[in-house]
């Protein structure tokens, strides 16, 4: 069983077939008319049309290594290219009418070489991908026609475990289905769903065929973008994942604006805290993230952040983990300005801080990974025109000379998973554990070193 359970597979074109309703009993309804029956009706009947059906096709390419016996005895290449035609289905949420602009999750139009929208009155449009960002799912798209609906955007910071919330998506083949629920729990992370964690996680009901679909409070305004699920098949258990409207708000302007995410970095290392670091640092509180290390010269150097220090707020919210942080930091823009409350020996600190871009920095690879050192890595491409982490530059005899790793290599992937950029790359090996093999493209060839 895994937690990676992307809801792509299976997902359909909204028809003309209406939606069906699914309400717990305990929902407070409304209703338009005296003395008619209570009804989530009227909210709906606003909010629906701006959640759209997205058709996708593209091709998918695979790369295998092809083993050196068959290249010796038969010639053949170093690599083998396999291309697939794939097509795909998911749902997708107007959150501007004016712009035509749609956002949906990168899982559902990655590779994608046609994007279809289809509205609930049967229109079909193609669209535009403006960009899109894989570490945290999400992907803005445009339309041009008239008439579109848009959902209003809520401050998801306000969301409270308990609020009530409904789902709209296209789930197994069935036409543009409303579910409700509640917000079962807020900043989840830890999942390895994506890169950048920080998810509302809801009981209302979200299958195969919901990504990229809407997450509506009661008064009809977007709280999240519903995008992953944790079922033993694939289907609903009552727990899916929805990113909050505040993160894929900042995400998506900065798409329209530079065409990517220009992502944000802080500069510290550390985890969550617990009550053994909390007692460890006679401190009286155990939750927030501990800061284990700040990066020399980085935006939370700057700011005065030190080692030891405990963050606990974010621009006043409350902060419940490391991951959250990482999370909140990653999706706020290069340049923004973040007020964090921390504890520094047992009193209460507010630090202003101006973040760094994650995307354009360079950085001495000991400070994201102890086998790295003496490698200065960089975000480019090689003359190829691949992304990902340059080897800037390397010193003779260091430890990452000594894995193999030479100057002008690319580093492209981490233990199977895509590396794009230093961020993505510090984030990958945060996470790994054991034998690490990096893939690394150098010159017209890949190969795979291992850090053990």
């Amino acid at each position: 069983m895994s937690f990676r359970h992307y809801i792509l597979a299976s997902a359909v074109v909204v028809s003309s077939l209406g939606f069906s309703v699914t309400a717990s009993a305990a929902l407070p309804f409304f209703s338009d008319k005296k003395d008619e029956i209570p009804s989530l009706a009227p909210m709906l009947e606003e909010a629906t049309p701006a959640v759209v059906s997205i058709a996708v096709q593209g091709t998918q390419t695979s790369r295998q290594q092809v083993p050196e016996m068959f290249r010796y005895f038969f010639g053949a290449p170093q690599e083998q290219v396999q291309e697939r035609p794939f097509r795909g289905l998911g749902s997708g949420v107007i959150i501007d009418a004016d712009k035509g602009y749609v956002v949906t999750n990168n899982h559902v139009v990655d590779n994608a070489d046609e994007i279809t929208v289809k509205l609930t009155d049967g229109r079909e449009f193609t669209a535009k991908k403006l960009g899109s960002d894989d570490q945290s799912d999400i992907a803005l798209l445009k339309i041009d026609p008239d008439d579109l609906t848009a959902l209003p955007i809520a401050d998801s910071d306000s969301l409270r475990v308990g609020d009530f919330v409904v789902a709209v998506g296209n789930p197994f083949g069935l036409s543009q289905t409303v579910t409700s629920g509640i917000v079962s729990a807020l900043g989840r992370s830890g999942l390895n769903i994506g890169g950048y964690e920080d998810f509302i996680q809801t009981d209302a009901a979200i299958n195969r065929g919901n990504s990229g679909g809407a997450l509506v409070n009661l008064r009809g305004e977007l709280v999240g973008i519903n995008t992953a699920i944790f079922g033993p098949n694939g289907g609903n258990v009552g727990i899916g994942f929805a990113i909050p409207a505040n993160m894929m708000k900042s995400l998506v302007d900065q798409i329209a604006e530079f065409g990517e995410v220009r992502r944000g970095l802080l500069g510290i290392k550390g985890n969550d805290i617990d009550a053994g670091l909390a007692e460890a640092m006679n401190a009286e509180i155990n939750i927030g993230a501990f800061v284990s290390e700040v990066t020399p010269e980085s935006a939370a150097d700057e700011a005065g952040i030190q080692a030891g220090d405990i963050i606990t707020e974010v621009n006043g919210r409350p902060l419940h983990s490391f991951q959250e942080l990482r999370a909140k930091i990653a999706s706020m823009g290069a340049g923004a300005e973040v007020e964090l409350t921390l504890i520094r020996k047992g009193k209460e600190v507010n630090v202003d801080v101006v973040l760094d871009d994650a995307t354009s920095v360079t950085v001495t690879a000991a400070q994201i990974h102890p086998a790295l050192e003496g490698a200065t890595l960089a975000n480019g491409a090689d003359d190829a025109g691949n992304d990902g982490v340059v080897i800037a530059d390397l010193e003779r005899g260091s430890p990452a000379a000594r894995i193999g790793l030479k100057a002008d290599d690319v580093i492209i992937g981490v233990n199977r998973i895509r590396t794009n950029t230093v961020a993505a790359l510090r984030n990958s090996l945060d996470g790994a554990e054991g034998v690490i093999a990096l893939n690394v493209r150098r010159g017209n060839s890949t190969l795979y070193l291992v850090i053990r």
